[in-house]
């Protein structure tokens, strides 16, 4: 071969490798590339703690995977959790951005502290969903429950738990985080009811959701009031119900308390006569929902399909909203409840601890 075909072969190959690089680079593309040209199909979603609630690895992620997976075959979840920290959070939220996604699924461990995050990924075109807890800045959709109406809820099984003797009833109140409006929201709720029904509210602290906080204010009640001194418990969440019951077991007091997500410990304990009753808040649905809106905006949907209604923020008014009914489980309706919807099969609560318990309420 002489030299003028060596070179006409050479510039021939190189044509046809850069068509070929050319066409991958539209088929699937260089990672960095999609993000820089924002055409990506990928969803963040970042979850908030996973110390004193089990739901979000159990129940919240492996949801909103599959449903997104259902919807939109070709699309991924960047998954991250905040293990307790704002902080973490916020750089787990920059690195999504940087990653080049153009939703974010957030529920805010501080949602206070959100506004300036939300507000600089709307200005990158990067639409926030926020999950569970109405994050501040303008969140383009919000999943959640009916967060007073659960406090409502609490309030009434509180109530309906001490039965003829709630009119005399002294309560103690450990709340969740001050930080976190939907603690706000289930305080005010739960006060709505308890209000006037009872004789009065004795000792109201914040738990922080956290389970040693909540064993720490529980231990300076019964300090403070005595072991007399108070005849119910409410408890913001199971987790913190947990540490209260352990703690007014070695004090050798038996009141009702109550808590919130339904976790399978406190499924158990409910069985067992230790905790009066749990807020069910059907997870699948809630992730669903949240899933479906990610998925219509990064589609560019029309989010009123999904979020039908609309709530007002400390930040901004008008953001579409879903917001689901909560139920309340007690042992007469575990069977009805957690275990009719798939939450928990009988099998999962009435390990043998707890298979007495469960063969005197039914459960089989």
């Amino acid at each position: 071969m002489n030299a003028t075909m060596r070179r006409a072969v050479i510039a021939t190959a190189a044509v046809t490798m850069a068509l070929s690089m050319a066409a991958c680079g539209k088929a699937g593309g260089d990672k960095k590339d999609a993000a820089a040209s924002g055409d990506s199909k990928s969803i963040g979603l970042l979850l908030p703690e996973n110390a004193s609630s089990a739901r979000y690895e159990s129940f919240d992620r492996p949801f909103i995977e599959a449903k997104v997976k259902e919807l939109c075959a070709d699309c991924k979840v960047l998954y991250n959790n905040a293990e307790g920290s704002a902080a973490k959070q916020k750089q787990q939220f920059d690195t999504l951005i940087a990653q080049g996604v153009k939703v974010i699924v957030l529920d805010a461990f501080d949602a206070t502290s959100t506004e300036s995050w939300v507000k600089e990924a709307a200005a990158k075109g990067v639409k926030v969903v926020a999950y569970d807890r109405l994050a501040t800045g303008p969140v383009a959709g919000y999943v959640s429950f009916d967060n007073e109406k659960v406090g409502e809820l609490q309030g009434q099984a509180l109530l309906d738990s001490l039965g003829g003797k709630a009119a005399d009833a002294n309560i103690v109140m450990i709340n969740g985080d001050e930080s976190d409006p939907n603690a706000g929201q289930f305080k005010a709720g739960a006060h709505k009811v308890l209000d006037g029904k009872v004789k009065k509210v004795v000792y109201e602290q914040s738990g922080e959701w956290k389970p040693t906080v909540a064993g720490q204010k529980i231990g300076a009640a019964i300090t403070q009031l005595g072991k007399d001194g108070f005849q119910a418990v409410y408890s913001a969440n199971d987790g913190m119900a947990a540490a209260i019951i352990t703690q007014l077991k070695g004090a050798g007091i038996t009141v009702p308390v109550g808590g919130q997500d339904a976790g399978l410990d406190a499924i158990q304990r409910i069985v067992n006569g230790d905790q009066a009753y749990t807020i069910y808040k059907a997870y699948r649905p809630l992730a669903d929902s949240a899933a479906e809106l990610a998925v219509d905006l990064l589609q560019g949907k029309d989010v009123k399909s999904v979020a039908s209604s609309s709530i007002d923020s400390a930040t901004d008014k008008g953001i579409p909203a879903k917001l689901l009914d909560p139920k309340v489980v007690t042992k007469a309706n575990i069977k009805d409840t957690v275990v009719a919807d798939g939450l928990y099969k009988a099998s999962d609560i009435c390990t043998a601890d707890y298979a007495a318990a469960c063969a005197a309420a039914g459960l089989k």
